[in-house]
């Protein structure tokens, strides 16, 4: 159990904008932005979901929640969630051309993509072969 003291430091930490989690842990979801992104996908130590979508696709809206389950379940992986309409530039260099896009990352480097709408299983396994690839 956490002292009084301590909830109130990481309470103060949190307000001030750094994050909960170190970059070694998985099972994360989370927005991220072209500012960010490297940080956040790129220099991850933890195999990174990238979902590219957008507010008005409902595709996107019907898969969303489905990645983040399996993302959460398995734990060896996180999930950025990108808006291509605020982070165009970011579409642009990864030649997102339609949505959604799912593009996995590890070690810096893409290793694997899909588009479009996936059931759960095969997103469960597109997490496994992501985490598990040499």
């Amino acid at each position: 159990m956490l002292s009084t003291l301590t909830r109130t430091a990481l309470r103060t930490a949190y307000g001030r904008g750094m994050r909960r989690y170190t970059s070694a842990q998985g099972g994360r979801v989370f927005e991220t932005k072209a500012e960010t992104f490297d940080r956040d996908v790129l220099d991850s130590k933890v195999p990174t979901i990238v979902d590219f979508y957008a507010d008005w696709c409902q595709p996107c809206k019907m898969l969303g929640p489905i990645l983040s389950k399996a993302v959460e379940r398995d734990g060896r992986a996180n999930l950025a969630k990108i808006n291509v309409d605020e982070n165009l530039d970011l579409a642009r260099d990864y030649q997102i051309t339609s949505l959604p896009t799912v593009m996995a990352f590890r070690d810096g480097e893409p290793v694997g993509a899909f588009i479009g709408m996936r059931p759960p299983a095969a997103i469960e396994q597109f997490i496994k072969e992501t985490v598990e690839k040499q």
